[in-house]
């Protein structure tokens, strides 16, 4: 094992899935998926939905805008790799559509971070395969 492993970030490995989902952040777009069957939107990514278990599922663009449901400021590296990074922000975004999504403040200091703060969609560029999706404050 190589003695740089240690500091480089964990990137998303797309499957059959959620491959979609990480192409639409490459073009630009966060792809959310809607059922056909009982209109439910979710994200994570799936073969069903899981709110009736239908595979009629497909992906549309969503807006991008959401609300700080919950949130932590990481003051200790949980490795290596993101210690440069500290102080950090982990938010809970409720996503305009409904579903929460897990992701990082870019772009403002993360103790300004409050409940219920407007958020839009960052698309953070990492290489030519991986785009990742953050948040900026509104």
């Amino acid at each position: 094992m190589a003695s740089e492993e240690p500091t480089r970030k964990p990137l998303p490995a797309p499957d059959a899935d959620t491959a979609a989902f990480w192409r639409g952040l490459q073009h630009g777009k966060l792809l959310l998926q809607h059922c056909r069957q009982c209109r439910h939107v979710q994200y994570y990514q799936q073969a069903i939905c899981r709110a009736c278990g239908g595979d009629e599922l497909e992906h549309r663009a969503a807006t991008g805008r959401g609300k700080v449901h919950s949130f932590s400021v990481v003051h200790r590296a949980p490795g290596p790799a993101f210690k440069a990074d500290v102080p950090y922000a982990v938010l809970l975004v409720e996503l305009a559509e409904g579903p929460r999504m897990i992701s990082t403040l870019l772009g403002s200091d993360p103790e300004d971070v409050n409940f219920d703060m407007d958020v839009e969609l960052a698309f953070d560029k990492i290489s030519d395969d991986v785009t990742l999706p953050r948040f900026r404050k509104v």
